[in-house]
């Protein structure tokens, strides 16, 4: 199936495409009608050590350059990005699946709007005097971590490949980044576009691959920082590997986050929240709001004006843009949604609409709605990544709270109200690290984004990054004689 950026080959290393057919095979599969439209290969050894490698060798290099100079090559790909943000969409719905009206406004743009912002800030990264009693005196200085590993999901392909290596290069390191085996295609596209906007050889590398690769990547001492996006499971391994070497890490993870809807809320905004929250991307976000929870009083007009919406969904071909809901990402994750929507009915929810397999090629399901479900269902315990909405019914502000927060996860949470005073009060109680009034699963690269508890640590995006990509070198300046007890 042709397109116009398919990649060249399986991986991008030192500012151009290598390959080695010897690395094991891997499938890129439309979602959409579950054709392979691409043969890709694994890192073998040698690969993996060609890009660590690579990136060692330019770390001192790019590091050397001013940021005002780093920022400039950031914001350049930026512009390359947007200007090539069709043929770009149209290479993540093949990739993902997702329908072009999604990728066209969520995923290069997001991207590219990540590396503006990086590139922005590259040229103001300073630290700082302080003045001490007696002349004294001891200034900051702002440093590199070095070689940094990001390993990436198979959602958000294209953004995800920026969101990490756009503040990795703004603060001076270098990057080998590993995409999910799943959407391989799109990260191949930035290493390139980077590489044309100016970015030296070996400063930003894509390889292919499994866990495995994976771990060799996290392993090898020349890295000093890796930065996940993955499921909670998957964090835990990667952040022990981590620490294993005392690597710097960030891990943003997956969730099973609330959104709590009071009786006062506008019932469109309430609407819309929930959909953005659990049927876009076919609802394989991390930060769904998955967990609905909605007040006695307006359970029964929320469903049924969630009914009417859902009707004008339309399921069907991703890259026409009067498509709104795409495919699953995969049969194995197809696979999953309905095993816990089967779940979901054994255990006495019920099934409002929605939730059924469609007999066509590819991997579709209808987005499914549950009312009537409690706390310790299945479906309310666990992250499913489908589209799958769960309503339940509360009664007070702090009955919801307290159930909100009853949940090993962390990532997101959101409140709909008309009360302001309450809204303010329950984003102080969620036990969440992104959190939402009136709206939902906005993620603007000027904000912070990351979880708490089992959902990870640390933080992308914003000025929060910046910490998270760099370290700190104090240095204390004598100006008197120094002093010693003997």
């Amino acid at each position: 199936m042709p397109y116009p950026t398919q990649p060249e080959a399986s991986h991008f290393i030192g500012g151009q495409y290598v390959e080695d057919t010897a690395g094991d095979p891997i499938d890129v599969v439309y979602p959409a009608t579950g054709e392979v439209i691409a043969k890709l290969h694994a890192a073998t050894p040698a690969i993996i050590e060609q890009a660590l490698a690579a990136a060692d060798a330019a770390r001192a290099e790019w590091a050397a350059m001013s940021g005002t100079e780093r920022g400039r090559i950031l914001r350049r790909a930026a512009d390359i990005m947007r200007e090539r943000n069709h043929d770009l969409s149209v290479l993540e719905t093949y990739d993902t699946g997702k329908p072009l009206s999604e990728t066209l406004v969520a995923d290069a743009t997001s991207a590219a709007d990540a590396l503006e912002y990086f590139g922005g800030l590259a040229g103001s990264l300073t630290g700082e005097h302080v003045q001490l009693p007696g002349g004294d005196f001891a200034y900051t200085i702002r440093e590199p971590l070095g070689v940094c590993v990001g390993i990436g999901a198979w959602n958000y392909p294209t953004q995800i490949a920026a969101w990490k290596g756009a503040p990795a290069l703004c603060c001076g390191n270098t990057m080998v980044f590993k995409p999910s085996e799943t959407t391989p295609l799109s990260a191949l596209k930035v290493a390139e576009i980077l590489t044309e906007a100016g970015a030296p050889a070996g400063v930003y590398n894509v390889i292919q691959g499994y866990g495995p690769v994976g771990t060799a990547l996290i392993e090898d001492p020349r890295v000093a920082k890796v930065s996940l996006t993955g499921s909670v499971p998957t964090g835990r391994k990667v952040y022990a590997a981590a620490a294993a070497g005392m690597k710097h890490a960030t891990m943003e993870l997956g969730g099973k986050s609330p959104l709590v809807i009071f009786d006062d809320a506008d019932l469109e905004i309430a609407c819309a929240a929930a959909i953005l929250g659990n049927y876009y991307s076919t609802g394989q976000v991390c930060s769904n709001g998955t967990r609905v929870f909605v007040q006695e009083g307006l359970v029964d007009a929320f469903c049924a004006r969630m009914v009417e919406r859902m009707q004008d969904a339309v399921i069907g071909d991703p890259l026409d843009e009067t498509t709104t809901i795409g495919p699953m990402v995969s049969e194995a994750q197809l696979n999953i949604v309905k095993r816990y929507i089967e779940t979901g009915v054994s255990e006495g929810a019920e099934l409002v609409t929605g939730g059924t397999a469609l007999d066509k090629d590819g991997y579709w399901i209808t987005p499914a709605l549950f009312r009537n479900v409690t706390d310790d269902m299945t479906i309310a315990r666990e992250e499913i990544f489908g589209p799958v909405l769960s309503v339940l019914s509360f009664k007070t502000e702090e009955e919801a709270l307290a159930r909100a927060n009853d949940t090993e996860f962390g990532l997101a949470a959101g409140v709909i109200t008309r009360d302001l005073s309450r809204a303010h009060r329950m984003v102080s109680g969620f036990e969440a690290g992104t959190c939402y009034i009136n709206a939902y699963n906005l993620a603007p690269v000027e904000v912070p984004f990351g979880g708490s508890k089992q959902s990870g640590v640390g933080r992308e995006n914003s000025k929060a990054a910046i910490e998270h990509y760099s370290q700190l070198k104090s240095v204390y300046v004598g100006m008197a004689p120094a002093e010693a007890p003997f």
